[in-house]
């Protein structure tokens, strides 16, 4: 892929863990082998958790990991007008509204007895659309896309995938859509935006050709597809990775602080170490 750009988008909420480092690392070969670039990105719209001593802490591991990047770095915390315009522009269309549900109240209107087993999509339980029809102009309510309408002006969304567990061409369908992701969240009431507007945003922003991630994130992809066809932005390709995971098969999380580099790095590893416990 000639051109190629991809990037590390780590949010500075806790430390680096081994899996952080094997998607870093893999961002950065895959840039590496077709010469091309592999930029950092701080996603720290949740300001609240986000801390500036964790991101030191996440420049300073990847630095001894051996990587490097542009700079100046992008932090989405900054971007907050580019956000805006383009949350404006998908209300311009007609597409989104205003929610005043809580998650208690999702979780009530789902465990009805009416309703069955809720369905889970890539972000979360659907949501029953509860406000959709209600005609909210609380300025300071959460701000949903009407998935129905979206689909209606998007039609089937499709995108290729690059890496090991889901290579090629993959489509949605609009009836998939609205069932199996159903109207996400693009503002949320304490951060004005939310991680699916602003990674779509600020993919496009940074030209980015190639979104390289953790396979938990396979099935968001078809949201911010879906954005990019609405907001005229170009669709790059995927490559979504496996997961490091724990003794038990779980997921590592930044909470799990036995496996942070910090802790590696204090035992005296080194970055070939690194490289060697997590597979490459």
């Amino acid at each position: 892929m000639a051109g190629l750009i991809t990037r590390f988008a780590p949010s500075p909420t806790g430390p680096l863990h081994l899996g952080h480092a094997f998607s870093a690392l893999t961002a950065w070969d895959l840039a590496r082998a077709e010469g091309g670039q592999c930029l950092l990105r701080i996603e720290d719209i949740d300001t609240a958790r986000s801390k500036p001593a964790f991101e030191a802490q996440i420049q300073d591991d990847l630095h001894w990991l051996g990587l490097s990047w542009p700079e100046p770095v992008m932090r989405q915390s900054t971007r907050r007008a580019a956000h805006d315009a383009a949350l404006a522009r998908l209300q311009a269309l007609g597409v989104t509204y205003r929610c005043t549900c809580t998650r208690g109240d999702i979780r009530a209107a789902l465990s009805a007895p009416q309703e069955g087993a809720p369905l889970i999509g890539p972000d979360g339980p659907v949501y029953p659309g509860t406000c959709r029809h209600a005609g909210h102009d609380d300025p300071t309510a959460a701000i949903r896309l009407d998935m129905a309408r979206a689909t209606a002006l998007t039609g089937t969304i499709r995108f290729t995938e690059t890496g090991p567990l889901h290579p090629g061409p993959h489509q949605f369908a609009p009836d998939f859509l609205t069932t199996h992701v159903g109207d996400i969240v693009l503002a949320r009431r304490d951060i004005g935006t939310s991680y699916h507007l602003a990674v779509t945003v600020d993919d496009a922003a940074q030209g980015v050709t190639l979104v390289t991630r953790g396979a938990d994130l396979f099935e968001a992809t078809a949201i911010h597809v879906l954005l990019q066809r609405l907001l005229a932005l170009p669709t790059p390709a995927y490559h979504h990775h496996r997961l490091i995971r724990d003794e038990a098969g779980k997921r590592l999380a930044k909470r799990d602080e036995s496996r942070a580099l910090s802790l590696y790095r204090a035992e005296g590893a080194t970055p070939a170490d690194i490289r060697r416990m997590v597979g490459l």
